[in-house]
């Protein structure tokens, strides 16, 4: 009786691993081996580490990233220009997050941009940064619907305050001028201060005439490339050669 108000209470004090941990500990004869500070030790780890698996699931909820894409399981026998030691640099406790970094990931369709970006999104919720996947098309839209119903300025400073922001698909088309100034406004937010992953198939040296009106596409630019890296991946498309053994890399 005593055990089962004691769980109950730790449920009431939002504390389930512990909780958990604890009616594991009383249904296991070795454990009564232990001290009560070795005992009371395992009870905070495990909390601990709920508590850290259940921020890091939300993160990874908020990220809506689909898909297993993950870092470990990135195919690097396809033959597309894919270095395995910058990424691994990039990468190691997302270096290029907390430095504020860009990534680039340009190529034809096929080649596994958008798996790699959705991979490196998933490594940074890992290490405890917020991401945000969303294609631009879809991007543009949401900010032509705030910008109709009046929450633009809401939304604006969500996509500026997102630690890494991930953009599929950039320049496909040409930008609207609603577009490329709510663009701008979302660059100016995220300059040096927060990360950002565009997948294009479009060199980046063609995204100027995409963005369109000099002037506001030498702004975006300026604030992008700057301190960016461009990862070019060529060959053919990797769905032609689909493995169906999940997680690995297909595309």
């Amino acid at each position: 009786m005593l055990t089962q108000q004691t769980v109950e209470k730790l449920h009431t004090l939002r504390l389930r691993g512990m909780a958990e941990a604890f009616r594991e500990q009383e249904q296991d004869p070795e454990m009564h081996r232990l001290s009560f500070e070795e005992r009371l030790g395992l009870l905070v780890d495990r909390q601990w580490n709920w508590k850290h698996n259940q921020a890091l699931e939300r993160r990874l909820i908020n990220a809506r990233l689909r898909g297993n894409a993950c870092i470990e399981n990135i195919n690097y026998r396809a033959s597309r220009g894919l270095d395995r030691q910058q990424l691994r640099s990039l990468t190691v406790e997302s270096a290029w997050v907390r430095e504020h970094q860009n990534i680039f990931l340009v190529g034809a369709t096929g080649v596994g941009k958008t798996y790699l970006a959705r991979a490196l999104g998933q490594k940074a919720c890992r290490d405890g940064y917020k991401a945000l996947f969303i294609k631009a098309t879809q991007l543009f839209r949401d900010l032509a619907m705030a910008r109709a119903d009046g929450s633009v300025g809401d939304l604006l400073y969500r996509l500026g305050r997102v630690d890494v922001l991930i953009v599929d698909d950039f320049a496909m088309t040409p930008l609207s001028e609603s577009d490329r100034r709510d663009f701008l406004d979302i660059c100016d937010e995220r300059y040096q201060t927060r990360a950002t992953v565009l997948t294009s198939q479009l060199p980046v040296t063609a995204w100027h005439a995409q963005i369109g009106e000099p002037t506001v596409a030498d702004s975006i630019l300026d604030r992008l490339v700057h301190n960016a890296h461009p990862i070019e991946l060529q060959g053919e498309s990797m769905r032609k050669n689909q493995n169906p053994k999940p997680p690995e890399e297909k595309r």
